[in-house]
């Protein structure tokens, strides 16, 4: 039984947008990171899926060039929230620019 390329399509754009709206409307940066890294996780399944759909290795390629991106992205993003929590006690995404000078 093989699973069509529609199915892995459809489960990546629920991803994708569960990622956004994780985005939009939380304003904790950790969890804005983790709504960011099932953004690209879901871009992946994408990749992978026609990657497979249309037999070529290029789709699989790019998985390893987003993974990492996304563990770069998790590296910078998590240093970038502690040095905002040694300054101030309270992390908030729309205090963020309190990092100036």
């Amino acid at each position: 039984m093989e699973v069509d390329v529609s199915n892995y399509v459809a489960l990546s754009a629920v991803m994708f947008f569960i990622g956004v709206a994780g985005v939009i409307v939380r304003r904790n940066p950790l969890i804005v990171l983790m709504a960011i890294e099932l953004m690209l996780n879901a871009a992946n399944l994408a990749l992978v899926a026609f990657s497979r759909a249309w037999v070529n290795n290029a789709g699989h390629i790019f998985v390893f060039l987003v993974v990492t991106v996304a563990a770069a992205e998790a590296a910078i993003g998590l240093a970038i929230v502690v040095a905002v929590f040694r300054r101030a006690k309270n992390v908030d995404i729309d205090e963020v620019a309190g990092l100036r000078g």
